[in-house]
């Protein structure tokens, strides 16, 4: 679900960190930090500051959701046919959490999925854990950190403009997941799939067997020389 602070039943077309943004007078830049805003809050120049209004004013129009995004799983994460173009929007609802596909998965070039990227380019989403953002809205210097870090990832990724990011955070601030998407290309955060796995131990166990089977030879040279 949407993580908001603004009072029920508000228009939609409240923003926050717009609202932020207008009592200071000043368009903020992507480098404010979490700390800055705290700063202005506790002086009393703002009101009605939120953890929310911080992220967004680094983040100029990006969707904040705090959900359990880990309960994603990375195979589900990867489909082509996985919504994920439901995270930039105001509200999600958390069965999303649970989908799960009904039928084979459409191709990187299907008409659909392609309009799905398009419909969402240059736009930036972020499903942060509902521990992680206890921990940030204690503490400043943590959400600072991870701002600053989720900042940094996004500049060093190599994508063309206009694409969009979905940015999934764990409990302790670490991208767990991603998608980068642009309208003829979609990259994932990927994980060891099942034969990889498999291959990587086999090549463990050979390599234990083999060096299991070069002990065994010293041991047994070294008895010999013992008993001549």
């Amino acid at each position: 679900m949407r993580f908001d602070f603004g009072v029920a039943g508000q228009s939609e077309a409240y923003n926050p960190a717009k609202q932020y943004r207008r009592n200071e007078g000043a368009e903020k830049s992507d480098n404010t930090s979490f700390s800055e805003i705290a700063a202005a809050k506790a002086s009393g120049r703002i009101a009605g500051t939120s953890f929310m209004d911080a992220w967004q004013a680094r983040f100029p129009g990006s969707y904040y959701h705090v959900m359990d995004g880990t309960k994603i799983s990375q195979e589900i994460w990867n489909r082509n046919d996985f919504p994920f173009e439901k995270f930039f929007s105001d509200y999600v609802d958390e069965s999303i959490l649970d989908w799960r596909p009904s039928g084979v998965e459409p191709s990187d070039y299907d008409s659909a999925v392609i309009a799905r990227r398009s419909s969402v380019a240059g736009k930036k989403a972020f499903i942060v854990h509902p521990a992680l953002e206890e921990k940030m809205k204690r503490n400043p210097e943590l959400a600072e950190k991870v701002m600053r870090n989720t900042e940094n990832w996004i500049a060093r990724y190599p994508a063309e403009p206009g694409c969009s990011y979905l940015v999934e955070l764990n409990e302790n601030g670490e991208i767990s997941k991603f998608c980068v998407t642009g309208p003829l290309r979609i990259s994932h955060s990927v994980t060891e799939t099942g034969r990889e796995k498999v291959e990587r131990l086999h090549e463990k166990y050979e390599k234990l067997a083999a060096e299991n089977a070069v002990k065994r030879k010293i041991e047994s040279r070294l008895e010999n020389i013992l008993q001549e």
